[in-house]
């Protein structure tokens, strides 16, 4: 059985888009705050997520994420309240940046790691569009303050890469890495 170590609802729907079978397991891994790279960063937490919940279901093949954005060398997670969002999409107005996803698959002992990068354009956004769009409520709980596949949508101008990527799941990554942990059993 196919585990996702995740409770996000757009894993949830990216991954039965190659995998119709599989149960849900939230992870209560703590995230790490601090690597030597955003990728490190966001492969470290894939890691930690999918061990923690593996160790419940030693016989099952489990499926960790973290997603992050990148601005500058910094990392943006999610905002700790309305403020910290406006900030955030202020600082991303009119500028490009990445998304960051690790992805783990742990069973046992045996992990596989890997990641994907997406570059993502924001067109300009007014105070009004921001302020807007934060009192959604959506932002609150996605890394850099945005959902490309919700409110965010009309401001992001462009993206270089793999869109689900930036939903939190990358499934071409996630595909490849399934068929090498296949190949290698």
């Amino acid at each position: 059985m196919i585990i996702l170590a995740s409770g996000s609802p757009r894993r949830h729907e990216l991954l039965k888009k190659i995998c119709p079978d599989f149960k849900i397991e939230p992870s209560d891994a703590s995230e790490e705050v601090k690597a030597s790279t955003p990728i490190e960063l966001a492969v470290e937490n894939a890691r930690l997520k999918a061990e923690a919940v593996a160790k419940k279901f030693p016989s099952d093949v489990v499926i960790g994420a973290d997603t992050i954005v990148e601005l500058d060398g910094k990392i943006l997670l999610k905002p700790v309240d309305a403020d910290d969002a406006r900030k955030m999409l202020r600082r991303l107005s009119a500028r490009e940046h990445r998304v960051i996803t690790g992805v783990a698959i742990v069973k046992g002992a045996r992990v596989l790691t890997a990641h994907e990068i997406t570059k993502v354009y924001f067109g300009e956004m007014s105070d009004e569009e921001i302020a807007s769009y934060v009192a959604t409520g959506e932002p609150m709980d996605k890394s850099g303050s945005y959902a490309l596949q919700g409110g965010a949508a009309p401001f992001i101008k462009k993206i270089d890469g793999d869109w689900s990527n930036v939903v939190g799941l990358p499934l071409y990554r996630l595909r490849t890495l399934l068929k090498q942990w296949e190949t290698t059993e």
